[in-house]
């Protein structure tokens, strides 16, 4: 019998489309204002990441996990090494710079469904990627957040992250550049 709150490594087609859809409901609900709408509209869809995770699976770029509770997915992440080099999926024009981590893990994305926001889901999910990163012998741990995201800001700083000065653009369509704020954590 499953206990009602637990984690699954992502690895199905299913997975991946629960994970894409929580990705899109989460980008949808966090970042209005921030990201063009016809952006948010037309190209953050339920199944657009679907085919990301799936090579990221296939590769073994980065590991997929989703949080159950019962039955029902409520969030996910990605982890694995970092990033550094040109980052097309997000946007052609995107460049990280992760030269001074090198060896290091990151946690990629994170989200909870929004009505489960509050509920210390995300909490458990970061803490599972970080504890996992660390077994797997990664030194450090490195995440983005965006720069005007204050309580996201506030949750990976009660999780012992910390700014440490970078400020990464993400150019979007109609000239909008986000700006995504690099938190690290040593392992």
């Amino acid at each position: 019998m499953l206990e009602p709150l637990h984690f699954v490594d992502a690895c199905t087609q299913a997975h991946f489309a629960a994970m894409s859809a929580i990705h899109c409901r989460g980008w949808r609900a966090t970042y209005p204002g921030f990201v063009p709408e016809d952006y948010l509209r037309e190209v953050i869809t339920e199944e657009r990441w679907i085919p990301f995770f799936r090579e990221d699976y296939d590769t073994k770029r980065c590991k997929g996990l989703l949080l159950y509770e019962n039955n029902t997915p409520v969030g996910c992440c990605n982890y694995g090494p970092i990033r550094s080099g040109p980052s097309p999926r997000q946007s052609e024009e995107l460049v990280i710079d992760s030269s001074r981590y090198g060896g290091w893990g990151e946690v990629i994305s994170l989200y909870v469904e929004p009505a489960r926001t509050g509920c210390g889901y995300g909490g458990l999910l970061l803490e599972e990627a970080v504890r996992r990163l660390r077994e797997e012998g990664y030194p450090g741990c490195a995440l983005f957040v965006l720069q005007e995201n204050d309580g996201a800001r506030r949750f990976y700083e009660r999780h012992g992250f910390a700014w440490d000065g970078t400020v990464q653009k993400v150019p979007f369509p109609h000239g909008m550049v986000c700006r995504d704020l690099r938190y690290i954590k040593s392992l």
